[in-house]
């Protein structure tokens, strides 16, 4: 190798190393902010539940900053996962600030949805604004957002190998390198240890007692997976339905969170159905210990269904979690293995299915757990990953491999 190779090999290393690092900060500090705003909105509501009569106005405030100022980032995740697959033009940074304030405001007020596409988006805004400043070509530019989801999932999650393996996990692989993996890793842990300097606390969850592996454990988990991959089904084709329902039937797009919230108002205060407002966090943690009715897991369902569907902002992780914590939770009724080791397969399989992610919800439920249960992770996380149907979450998610050829022949 010539100096002149060995000098710009040296730049390009650094460069990258450069871009991984300020990505890192930027984002980690951005979810760090919106951590803290989510707990503050979040305790506000809780303490003045009145507030969710107004869920309609809120409403309202979100699909007028989008429909004026935000139609080019309205798809939200999806739109990163269409720029990855065919780079047309930069993300606009305004992608940022809009999801915040619009994720904000379904919080306060009371709708039903989650966090991590809220990071996500900020995270991959924050990374797409490198090309210009770096003069990128549209290789690399997959790469930043790639970046940006790992640093925006990480992040939120607290969870860094989790988020560098599901940047790269729920692109499919496609056009991944060596290169694109190592600067996942990299940035995921910038942004992490970013999050970890602001006063930000992760919710903690813990499996007391695993069982032992054994042919009825076996059977249980794969149970389990399979339950946990219909729910996802179930939830993810509920969101689709009512976001088809809003878009065909209510033509003024600023209409549908009012409309929308004022259904979900009348809904949550009127009928005492606050459990299934905001993220739902400490139901989440009761679940692990206490068993809940049947019907929680359904209604978590339908509750962020229709309030993402109504154009309301959020992510779809965290009420995934609820609906996976709780359907483990309710089984413990009837399967004879500890609860907090059911809610626990339930918590990170349902998610796995809902976004075609097995390996990194495996890692996340390891990160989580501990590496004690990561057989019972692994097996439920791939059964429901297998049972969810060809269509997650996200709508541009490509879905290739052995799940794509398996529903091919259905």
């Amino acid at each position: 190798m010539t100096f002149q190779n060995l000098k710009k090999t040296l730049l390009t290393i650094f460069k990258w190393i450069l871009i991984c690092v300020l990505i890192g900060i930027l984002s980690g500090s951005a979810s760090a902010f919106f951590l803290l705003s989510l707990e503050w909105v979040t305790q506000f509501r809780i303490h003045h539940s009145w507030i969710i009569w107004l869920l309609p106005f809120g409403g309202l405030l979100v699909g007028f900053s989008y429909h004026y100022w935000g139609e080019s980032v309205v798809k939200g995740n999806n739109l990163l996962l269409e720029e990855y697959e065919s780079p047309q033009k930069i993300i606009p940074f305004k992608m940022a600030p809009l999801v915040l304030l619009g994720t904000l405001l379904t919080h306060l007020f009371g709708g039903s949805a989650g966090r991590e596409g809220t990071a996500v988006q900020m995270g991959g805004a924050i990374a797409d604004q490198f090309t210009k400043l770096f003069n990128l070509d549209n290789s690399e530019r997959r790469i930043l957002i790639i970046l940006g989801i790992s640093a925006g999932f990480a992040s939120v999650f607290g969870t860094p190998l989790a988020g560098a393996i599901f940047a790269l996990e729920v692109l499919y692989f496609s056009k991944i390198n060596l290169k694109s993996t190592l600067l996942s890793f990299l940035v995921a842990y910038a942004a992490y240890f970013t999050v970890e300097f602001w006063p930000v606390k992760h919710t903690h969850y813990s499996i007391p007692v695993v069982p032992e592996i054994s042919l009825t454990t076996l059977f249980y988990v794969i149970l389990i997976g399979l339950l946990s991959g219909f729910a996802a089904l179930l939830f993810s084709r509920s969101t689709h339905f009512w976001g088809s329902l809003f878009s065909k039937n209510i033509k003024y797009p600023p209409l549908r969170p009012f409309i929308g919230g004022i259904v979900l108002a009348i809904a949550i205060a009127g009928f005492g159905f606050t459990k299934f407002s905001g993220l739902g966090v400490p139901v989440i943690v009761d679940s692990f210990t206490n068993a809940n009715p049947w019907y929680d897991f359904l209604l978590k369902i339908l509750f962020t269904g229709f309030t993402l569907g109504a154009g309301f902002k959020g992510g779809e992780v965290t009420p995934l979690f609820f609906v996976g914590a709780t359907l483990g939770s309710t089984l413990s009724l009837v399967i004879p293995l500890p609860i907090a080791f059911l809610a626990g397969l339930g918590f990170v399989a349902v998610f796995s299915g809902a976004t075609h992610t097995p390996i990194a919800c495996t890692i996340m439920g390891m990160e989580l757990f501990g590496i004690q249960p990561g057989l019972s992770i692994a097996i439920a996380c791939i059964i429901a990953y297998f049972s969810s149907g060809s269509v997650g979450i996200y709508k541009s998610q490509i879905v290739k491999g052995a799940k794509y050829k398996l529903y091919q022949r259905l």
